[in-house]
């Protein structure tokens, strides 16, 4: 037992050896950055990514998933991942393409990313019978109120009639949001963000005592589909106006990080050529595209990113 013990400390730091040298920055003191993701339609589940600079990711695990599906219709997309208080990972994703399963989301939780808890369904929009789907759910802590913020976007046919018809297949989407302390008990949904039009895929980022809702415009007609924010002075809301698109068309998943003096906006560019891509900003109102400089794993697809402890990232690295 204690050979083994030993084998696997031997590996874990070879592994990093290799990592650092392939690494400049991944020297002392290095931050480590994860990102979560899907390949294909989700079916084999929760894909990791590795970081020491924002710009150059890795697949961790030879790209293999580290947690498979096991609700709803079988799949796990748009894995939102985020640490808690304690030290405990928790993770959510979209669990099916329509309701017709049930209106749920998927929900595990984790101590080191490797060994996660049993599966469970949280249930929202209960509220609402007619709800089509739910899409693309994140989640953050709120920690004035010491409460997780779950979000994510929905249809819920005739409730926003002058956008009907702007988007894909009759949906009409908005973001909806609950909240929770445990992932058990989750409160009655309600409307998080209508701007006036058609939107999916918010994600939520804290900037001092400011919050950035970041959203894909779903818009088809007329063209949008891009990215924009709205902003508040607390997570739940209420958010402003709408921004102008900062991106280019046909792009979508935000997920936001500021790593030393920029702030960074990645996004799933779905349309051909499909790649993986970002924006980046000094002061969270001018942009430049900068995906030119981005190296992400093949067929990484929308997720989310977070800073990890050098613990985390080297027992990653040893799966």
């Amino acid at each position: 037992m204690r050979f083994r013990a030993c084998q696997k400390l031997y590996a874990t730091c070879v592994l990093a050896l290799f990592w650092t040298l392939a690494n400049p920055a991944a020297g002392f003191g290095a931050e480590y950055f994860l990102f979560t993701s899907f390949r294909g339609n989700g079916e084999d589940g929760l894909h990791l990514a590795l970081s020491t600079n924002g710009y150059q990711w890795q697949a961790l695990k030879d790209d293999r998933s580290f947690l498979k599906p096991e609700l709803g219709a079988g799949i796990m997309r748009d894995p939102c991942l985020a640490e808690g208080p304690g030290g405990t990972f928790h993770l959510v994703w979209t669990s099916g393409w329509t309701a017709e399963k049930g209106k749920i989301i998927g929900y595990a939780s984790s101590q080191d990313l490797v060994t996660w808890s049993e599966q469970r369904a949280v249930r929202v929009m209960e509220n609402e019978p007619g709800a089509r789907n739910i899409w693309a759910p994140e989640i953050f802590y709120d920690t004035g109120q010491k409460r997780w913020l779950v979000f994510w976007s929905s249809t819920v046919p005739g409730r926003f009639p002058a956008s009907d018809g702007s988007g894909d297949d009759g949906y009409n989407h908005r973001v909806y949001c609950a909240t929770t302390s445990d992932f058990l008990k989750v409160s009655e949904s309600r409307l998080l963000y209508d701007p006036g039009f058609n939107i999916i895929d918010a994600t939520l980022f804290g900037a001092g005592d400011t919050f950035y809702l970041f959203f894909k415009d779903e818009r088809k007609q007329p063209l949008k589909k891009n990215l924009r924010y709205a902003v508040s002075d607390h997570p739940d809301g209420p958010f402003g106006k709408p921004s102008e698109p900062f991106t280019g068309d046909w792009v979508e998943g935000p997920t936001a990080i500021k790593i030393k003096d920029e702030y960074l906006v990645y996004f799933d560019h779905y349309a051909r050529p499909q790649y993986y891509g970002a924006a980046r900003s000094k002061d969270l109102r001018g942009w430049e595209d900068c995906s030119p400089e981005m190296s992400f794993p093949k067929g990484h697809r929308h997720g989310t990113v977070l800073r990890v402890s050098e613990s985390v990232a080297r027992q990653l690295m040893a799966q």
